[in-house]
């Protein structure tokens, strides 16, 4: 197996793009690439590029590589303009949103409404890259850096940006400074966000979703219920119980098909393909439990999908009661992941819509 390679997080890319720029403006040379302080430590070596002088200060573009994961910016252009600022003391970095970055409108941040979406993270490392260029230079005094992405506003629309209150743009994020291929990390992070937002906005009731299709099903049922009150949590079965009642939610429903299901009925804490398997076996005593005839339980036990089984039982008196005990176990499981604060509910549909459990 071939090892997938690390890219970097547009914390890193505007941080690199924002000293390559502070160094043109005091040296007029563009470096092939700089070295650029990640949050918390260590560094990293990124590419420059292009540099050019603009009006009294000079731009940097670095392009956002994002290695082997699938991150919707991977390739966008990351721009810093890089001024001297009058009025600002020796070493002072002011930091401004540009065409493409997003600006926060709603509570529940990690910066305020007002604000440029730049994360704390990345903002801290903004400045300290800036700050090691004025003093490599000698250039001295304080810097204004407008950072810009220029199809930011037309990839924010692929992201949960919208969902959240950041309008305009993409947000400058990266807690490590690195991307890790596949790594959790940022989907849990956008999660954990959302949640923050929801619960900001008065909240107390929030949805669960593994997917696209599994919203669209909900909010087609429920047409009612609030833009912020769905968050899409993927596989992170234990992690987003854990952080739902960490924001203090009183009633947790998932959204779901019937492999989800039965899978978080088994207690996995990821119900993702690579972290573990649907067990067939235990299906199949359940399926004999809810009261489906022997042949129909063995024939289950021998199933390769989840959605085997739920045509088996299609027409099977069976069904729905499999679905309570399901639902009865995987309600359990999740419980052990919240706390025994809020109230844990479920919605289980077919892959057409239909509505197969609700309780």
């Amino acid at each position: 197996m071939s090892v997938l390679r690390e890219g970097f997080t547009t914390g890193t890319a505007a941080a690199a793009a924002a000293k390559a720029a502070a160094l043109f403006l005091a040296l007029r040379l563009c470096p092939a690439e700089v070295d650029t302080p990640l949050p918390g430590g260590g560094r990293l070596m990124v590419p420059v590029a292009r540099c050019q002088a603009e009006g009294l200060g000079a731009r940097a573009v670095v392009i956002k590589d994002a290695g082997d994961d699938p991150d919707v910016t991977d390739g966008a252009e990351i721009h810093a303009l890089v001024f001297q600022q009058s009025g600002l003391r020796d070493g002072e970095i002011a930091l401004e949103a540009g065409t493409g970055v997003g600006t926060v409108t709603l509570p529940g941040l990690p910066v305020p409404p007002g604000e440029p979406a730049i994360n704390p993270g990345p903002r801290e490392q903004i400045r300290a890259a800036v700050a090691e260029a004025l003093e490599e230079s000698g250039l001295g005094a304080g810097a204004r850096v407008v950072l810009e992405i220029p199809d930011g506003a037309e990839l924010a629309k692929r992201t949960m940006n919208p969902r959240l209150g950041i309008r305009g743009g993409l947000s400058i994020l990266g807690t490590a400074g690195v991307v890790r291929p596949y790594s959790h990390d940022s989907w849990l992070a956008s999660i954990g966000q959302a949640l923050s937002v929801a619960r900001a906005a008065g909240l107390t009731e929030i949805v669960l979703t593994t997917g696209r299709r599994s919203e669209r099903f909900w909010r087609a049922l429920h047409p009612e219920t609030p833009e912020l009150g769905v968050v899409q949590a993927a596989d992170f079965f234990a992690q987003a119980c854990g952080l739902a009642t960490d924001q203090g939610f009183a009633r947790i429903t998932w959204a779901l098909f019937f492999g989800k299901l039965v899978k978080q009925a088994q207690g996995l804490e990821c119900t993702h393909a690579k972290e573990g398997s649907l067990d067939f076996g235990r299906l199949a005593e359940l399926c004999a439990r809810a009261g489906a005839k022997a042949e129909t339980a063995q024939r289950a036990a021998r199933a390769n999908t989840a959605l085997e089984v739920l045509e088996l039982l299609r027409n099977d008196p069976a069904l729905p009661e499999l679905l309570a005990l399901l639902a009865e176990r995987a309600t359990r499981a999740a419980r052990d992941f919240a706390g025994p604060g809020p109230e844990i509910a479920y919605a289980v549909f077919d892959l057409d819509g239909a509505v197969l459990f609700e309780g």
